[in-house]
């Protein structure tokens, strides 16, 4: 009679607990912020899209919620994330980007102007012509942070949101609206297999659009006798393709995760750095979250110009 009652109670358990993996399993749905079990939740992501398979399985396809990586996982493996720890990692970014801001304008003093005056007979202005930078972010979050970014540091940048399989269907026209000195192509990206196929285009999730970004843009500069600097990547990109192509800096050489804030540390280094001299990984590395680990390249001419303007009573004299 004991034994019947144990089974009973087993049982009954059993249904209890498959009742409510169930209810978990059904409540996972497309734009929640899940972990990887067996990762340990490690990073946080958002489900971009749920796949049933033939086989009756779900797999949820994955990017970064604070990490410009993208995955996959099977449904059973996620787990859905306290709204606490999600704002404990967005408020981690935030708080990132207000100490990057508070760091660049205290060393550099970025301005967009500055008015010296000498004597009443004699005044000069020095106007500071950042360079322009065309941004291309495959993460609408990502793009909205970027746009701030840039705004805050006083860049002239524009933030454009589109899908990384679309950047090379747009980034010509792009190029030819805005005129941009630099390009950064980024978005979201990951190895399928991370311990094999390191020179497999297929083995990475959005390298090859990437990479085609880079062809387009390099052939409207060629048409166009226009001089890029291109940075391109996220995590875990195939580095020495998109070098090859032409970028001249990119992602990520160790196929590791990059910080969010490095695609823009290298256009904010091009840009406000003064033009005619040239700026390798070694004037940058100590900037990024990994240095050369995360981000290298072959380097580029730098894309800052200083115009001074000598204003005298009978006339203006101007250096350019």
């Amino acid at each position: 009679m004991f034994f019947y009652i144990t089974i009973l109670q087993k049982t009954t358990y059993y249904i209890i607990y498959l009742s409510l993996w169930g209810d978990i399993m059904e409540r996972i749905k497309k734009g929640d912020i899940v972990g990887r079990k067996s990762y340990n939740n490690d990073i946080l992501f958002i489900i971009k899209k749920i796949i049933n398979l033939s086989n009756g399985k779900k797999i949820a396809l994955l990017k970064g919620l604070t990490e410009r990586i993208e995955a996959d996982s099977d449904i059973e493996d996620l787990c859905l994330i306290r709204k606490e720890k999600v704002e404990n990692n967005l408020r981690s970014l935030d708080r990132k980007l207000k100490e990057r801001v508070f760091y660049c304008k205290k060393e550099n003093e970025v301005k967009k102007s500055k008015i010296k005056i000498f004597d009443k007979d004699y005044r000069t202005i020095e106007k500071v012509v950042t360079g322009k930078i065309l941004h291309l972010d495959g993460d609408r979050r990502y793009s909205q942070k970027s746009f701030k970014y840039y705004k805050e540091m006083g860049l002239n940048a524009i933030v454009k949101n589109i899908p990384e399989s679309k950047q090379p269907k747009v980034v010509y026209s792009l190029l030819k609206y805005y005129d941009p000195d630099i390009l950064v192509i980024t978005g979201h990206d990951g190895m399928i297999k991370k311990e094999s196929g390191y020179n497999d285009i297929y083995n990475y999730r959005n390298s090859r659009y990437f990479i085609k970004t880079v062809k387009e843009a390099r052939r409207y500069e060629e048409e166009n006798h226009k001089n890029l600097v291109i940075f391109a990547g996220a995590c875990q990109s195939y580095f020495e393709a998109l070098i090859s192509a032409g970028a001249n800096f990119a992602s990520s050489p160790a196929r590791i995760l990059i910080d969010f804030l490095d695609p823009l540390v290298v256009a904010e280094k091009v840009a406000l750095t003064d033009k005619y001299k040239y700026i390798t990984i070694n004037d940058i590395e100590d900037e990024l979250r990994d240095g050369k680990r995360g981000i290298d390249g072959i380097g580029a001419n730098r894309k800052k110009d200083d115009k001074v303007y000598i204003n005298t009573k009978r006339a203006i004299v101007i250096f350019l």
